[in-house]
């Protein structure tokens, strides 16, 4: 990996998972002062939003939790597979959405899904789409996309001080 690790999550529309994810990373890098080390964006597999604020459900739970965050939604493109060293998927659908615009096995090693680095998740696990539920989805999602983004923090630390010592 480069000095700067970029990161890329997606989601479908991009205005309720991935936004959140880049949101909450952002603010767990800044918490522990490790900004430089981190480039982070969010996008979607689809273009139905592209332009639109996160969901506004979302950022009404975040805001409760002390996280604010904005932006627009923009569609993820295949020249984004270069650009970026990690691609945060959030449900397999979406993983396999990205995979299908890669030209490579490297290119699709790059890809994740968020629950792999959730200690409740799995290899698997999807965060759920909480869109067209309650707001007790989007409490939800707020905390398994909290745990996942620390826990992917950790191992991406862990990881640069391993890169560090050789």
């Amino acid at each position: 990996m480069s000095q700067v690790v970029s990161i890329c999550f997606v989601c479908l529309g991009n205005i309720v998972r991935s936004p959140l994810a880049e949101g909450m990373f952002r603010e767990l890098v800044r918490k522990r002062g490790v900004e430089r080390k981190y480039q982070v964006d969010s996008a979607g597999t689809s273009a139905w939003h592209v332009g639109e604020p996160p969901d506004w459900r979302m950022r009404r739970v975040a805001s409760r939790h002390g996280l604010n965050y904005d932006g627009r939604a923009r569609q993820f493109h295949p020249e984004d597979i270069q650009a970026f060293d990690l691609i945060i998927a959030m449900d397999s659908k979406n993983r396999d959405d990205l995979w299908s615009l890669c030209t490579s096995q490297e290119e699709r090693q790059k890809i994740h899904l968020l629950r792999e680095y959730d200690p409740h998740g799995g290899t698997e696990a999807p965060v759920p789409d909480p869109y067209y539920g309650g707001m007790d989805g989007f409490e939800d999602v707020y905390r398994i996309v909290t745990r996942s983004c620390e826990s992917l923090l950790d191992q991406l630390e862990k990881d640069s001080q391993s890169w560090e010592e050789q």
